[in-house]
């Protein structure tokens, strides 16, 4: 058996971003594996320019995210800035200010199961410390959304990711997972954090469909 601790994401808005560029900033439709590493780097207290701790503490974690509300009950806000010095694809400023486009996940909940990876610099007593007293103020993906509760759950054995997150309520949901657990299928994302600033890898999310029957598809 193996130590999970459990995270619950809830806020009126959150925001995973994706690569992307200054003019539009749409959000992914579940938390990103950079987002997550750098809501637990706030509650540790490692600065953004430290690229060595960032980089430490993401090999030092497994993580699976469970989407608990129904597709259907959440909705997408987009808003609008104006930026200056905006980056162009080919990483030059603009002289000119661009309008840019920021989307947001409205009404969703998810929950998060981390595990320590081998050899990791940060234990799981570590971030679950962190967690229950942020160095930071953490946010769910940009500082314009605020967590509405506390981001510890509860902390659990379980053999694998899917029955850890089954014993936490809602204890369905569609979920994204680092490792495949007889996975219903995958995809690409890229979102792994490299130490050169905005830079990602890529990686491959296994999806399970641990669903109950009142579940509504995106």
């Amino acid at each position: 058996m193996t130590d999970y601790l459990i995270l619950k994401l809830q806020g009126p808005m959150q925001s995973w971003g994706g690569h992307t560029y200054e003019d539009y900033r749409p959000t992914e439709a579940f938390p990103t594996r950079s987002g997550v590493i750098g809501l637990l780097a706030a509650c540790i207290g490692i600065d953004r320019s430290d690229k060595k701790r960032l980089l430490d503490l993401a090999d030092s974690i497994e993580m699976a995210v469970r989407q608990d509300e129904r597709a259907i009950t959440g909705s997408r806000l987009t808003d609008f800035h104006t930026v200056e010095a905006a980056r162009k694809v080919d990483g030059s400023a603009n002289k000119n200010p661009v309008v840019s486009r920021r989307e947001y996940l409205c009404d969703v909940s998810f929950t998060v199961a981390i595990r320590s990876s081998l050899n990791g610099i940060f234990s799981l007593d570590d971030i679950e410390g962190a967690v229950k007293k942020p160095f930071y103020t953490p946010f769910l993906g940009r500082r314009a959304c605020p967590v509405s509760r506390p981001l510890y759950e509860t902390r659990v054995q379980a053999d694998s990711f899917i029955n850890s997150l089954q014993l936490t309520e809602p204890g369905k949901g569609l979920i994204y997972s680092d490792v495949n657990e007889n996975s219903d299928g995958q995809l690409q994302m890229r979102d792994v954090p490299l130490d050169r600033h905005r830079q990602f890898a890529t990686r491959r999310v296994f999806i399970h469909s641990n669903k109950g029957d009142d579940y509504v598809s995106e």
